[in-house]
């Protein structure tokens, strides 16, 4: 996979016109809508639910990368599929032994499976579920809020992920991203970004994006 695929955070929008700001991403060239799913209890935030990726479904066709930070993802899956999601990243550090389960249950639905690990967690302990994700989500700040400093450390683990990687797994970076640290993750072997503030505040949102590329 040559092009780096572009998944602007949602959760730096301004959610009082969040249809107009999702055209507007499509409008200049992101490759997919990030949906920052947090509870309040897995992370300190709290954002949202299933009825706003409904929501989001219906204006527009651009792939929705849902990432549930969120504790017993097995409950709440169903409900994103359903709202139209197409990617579902849930992190290991929620379930743990039952990740293999989680992986089964999002694939059954027919959409794309990605697993997520904290700064704090290390490959080894995801090695063996690679081969059955179609994504890995490597967070280079803590989550929870956006706006914080990339740990260039973390990235680090892009290396490791590769090892283990089949030709097309989609190696996801979340944090910090702008065009200097996108330069740095794709050199790792990233194909897949997040960012949010650094798109949302740039002057010219286009530019910005392809800059990421």
């Amino acid at each position: 996979m040559n092009k780096v695929i572009i998944s602007p955070s949602i959760l730096s929008s301004d959610f009082s016109k969040l249809g107009l700001e999702i055209n507007r991403l499509e409008e200049n060239g992101a490759d997919w809508i990030h949906v920052d799913v947090m509870d309040g209890h897995f992370v300190p935030n709290l954002t949202i639910g299933a009825p706003v990726v409904k929501s989001i479904r219906k204006v527009t066709k651009l792939p929705l990368d849902v990432h549930l930070m969120i504790e017993n993802p097995e409950k709440y899956i169903k409900d994103f599929v359903i709202a139209g999601s197409d990617i579902i990243t849930f992190h290991y550090e929620a379930v743990k032994q039952n990740t293999s389960n989680i992986i089964k249950m999002i694939k059954d639905y027919g959409i794309k499976a990605g697993i997520s690990i904290k700064p704090k967690t290390n490959v080894d302990e995801i090695k063996q579920y690679i081969k059955d994700v179609d994504l890995v989500l490597v967070m280079t700040v803590e989550p929870g809020f956006g706006g914080q400093k990339f740990m260039a450390e973390c990235a680090d683990k892009i290396s490791e992920i590769k090892k283990y990687k089949n030709d097309k797994l989609i190696i996801e970076v979340d944090g910090g991203i702008n065009q200097v640290t996108a330069k740095y993750c794709k050199e790792l072997g990233a194909n897949a970004l997040v960012a949010g503030n650094y798109i949302f505040s740039a002057n010219n949102m286009k530019e910005a994006i392809n800059l990421l590329r």
